[in-house]
Protein backbone atom coordinates (compact mmCIF):
# COMPACT_ATOMS: atom_id res chain seq x y z
CA UNK A 1 0.00 0.00 0.00
CA UNK A 2 2.94 2.25 1.00
CA UNK A 3 4.50 1.95 -3.24
CA UNK A 4 1.16 2.54 -4.21
CA UNK A 5 0.70 6.23 -2.20
CA UNK A 6 4.42 7.17 -2.92
CA UNK A 7 4.04 6.29 -6.61
CA UNK A 8 1.08 8.63 -6.47
CA UNK A 9 3.01 10.99 -4.85
CA UNK A 10 5.67 11.20 -7.07
CA UNK A 11 3.19 11.23 -10.30
CA UNK A 12 1.22 14.43 -8.63
CA UNK A 13 4.40 15.99 -7.60
CA UNK A 14 6.38 15.29 -11.16
CA UNK A 15 2.54 16.68 -13.21
CA UNK A 16 2.25 19.98 -10.71
CA UNK A 17 6.33 20.59 -11.42
CA UNK A 18 5.59 20.66 -15.23
CA UNK A 19 2.52 22.83 -14.99
CA UNK A 20 4.63 25.36 -13.15
CA UNK A 21 7.64 25.32 -14.94
CA UNK A 22 5.89 25.67 -17.91
CA UNK A 23 3.97 28.07 -16.87
CA UNK A 24 6.35 30.21 -15.35
CA UNK A 25 8.57 29.50 -18.41
CA UNK A 26 6.08 31.02 -20.99
CA UNK A 27 5.28 33.87 -18.56
CA UNK A 28 6.79 37.10 -20.04
CA UNK A 29 6.34 38.65 -16.90
CA UNK A 30 8.05 36.10 -15.05
CA UNK A 31 10.99 36.19 -17.77
CA UNK A 32 11.67 39.83 -17.07
CA UNK A 33 11.48 39.23 -13.24
CA UNK A 34 14.39 36.49 -13.71
CA UNK A 35 16.20 38.74 -16.53
CA UNK A 36 15.87 41.95 -13.75
CA UNK A 37 17.03 40.28 -10.96
CA UNK A 38 20.07 38.12 -12.69
CA UNK A 39 21.48 41.41 -13.57
CA UNK A 40 20.65 42.66 -10.24
CA UNK A 41 22.66 39.75 -9.03
CA UNK A 42 25.58 40.58 -11.31
CA UNK A 43 25.40 44.21 -10.43
CA UNK A 44 25.84 43.19 -6.47
CA UNK A 45 28.64 40.80 -7.44
CA UNK A 46 30.43 43.22 -9.45
CA UNK A 47 30.61 45.96 -6.40
CA UNK A 48 31.32 43.67 -3.88
CA UNK A 49 34.37 42.50 -5.65
CA UNK A 50 35.01 46.52 -6.37
CA UNK A 51 34.97 47.22 -2.26
CA UNK A 52 36.69 43.92 -1.67
CA UNK A 53 39.71 45.38 -3.40
CA UNK A 54 39.50 48.41 -2.04
CA UNK A 55 39.43 47.48 1.52
CA UNK A 56 42.37 45.57 0.74
CA UNK A 57 44.07 48.47 -0.56
CA UNK A 58 43.34 50.68 2.34
CA UNK A 59 44.42 47.35 5.04
CA UNK A 60 47.54 47.71 2.86
CA UNK A 61 48.39 51.19 2.63
CA UNK A 62 47.34 51.30 6.59
CA UNK A 63 50.09 48.25 7.28
CA UNK A 64 52.84 50.50 5.26
CA UNK A 65 52.00 54.01 7.37
CA UNK A 66 52.22 52.01 10.62
CA UNK A 67 55.40 50.39 9.75
CA UNK A 68 56.69 53.81 8.76
CA UNK A 69 55.53 55.22 11.80
CA UNK A 70 56.88 52.05 14.11
CA UNK A 71 60.29 52.90 12.38
CA UNK A 72 60.14 56.71 13.48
Amino acid sequence: MAGGTNFLHRVISYVANELIVNGLANSPGFQRFAVRTSRRMEDLSKMADQKKREIADQIKDASKNFESFKNQ
